[in-house]
């Protein structure tokens, strides 16, 4: 199966939707490369942030992944099912820690293959420099406080 390009249409005029359009793009391409390896970006993303990071709680997590707390929790789900992470004991009786397991690392070296060849085939569409560029942009954009008023 070959990945498809879509039809170009006029940019969008807000922000958000064109950054949320250009996101679920750009998963799609990743999750078609991913799912070979049996998981989604989101969870190839918080596999590697726990393999990054070791053992976090689930706030540690979802902020720094720049989640919600109970999407993490949807997303996880499925993780601790497979085996792939393992969900126990925080600091006190209200916190939980969120840990990769061996299985968890296994698949996650399977899948960095295929996540290779996604992030490969992104740059040979958009651009190596672009795609550093956009990375750079797209890190700004998720540190801005905007006016301060808005929750991070």
């Amino acid at each position: 199966m070959e990945f498809k390009e879509p039809e170009t249409a006029e940019p969008a005029p807000c922000n958000c939707l064109a950054l949320r359009q250009a996101a679920r793009r750009v998963s799609q391409l990743y999750d078609f490369h991913l799912g070979a390896a049996g998981l989604r970006t989101t969870q190839y993303s918080i596999l590697t942030k726990l393999k990054r990071l070791g053992p976090l709680s689930i706030n540690e997590l979802a902020k720094s992944m720049v989640m919600d707390r109970t999407t993490l929790g949807r997303a996880i789900r499925p993780l601790e099912r497979d085996g792939l992470l393992k969900i126990g004991a925080g600091d006190d009786a209200r916190t939980r820690r969120l840990g990769l397991t061996a299985v968890g690392q296994a698949r996650l070296t399977i899948a960095a293959d295929k996540w290779n060849d996604a992030q490969r085939e992104f740059e040979q569409s958009f651009g190596k420099n672009d795609a550093a560029t956009l990375r750079s942009a797209l890190l700004r954009v998720t540190t801005l406080d905007f006016d301060g008023s808005h929750p991070a």
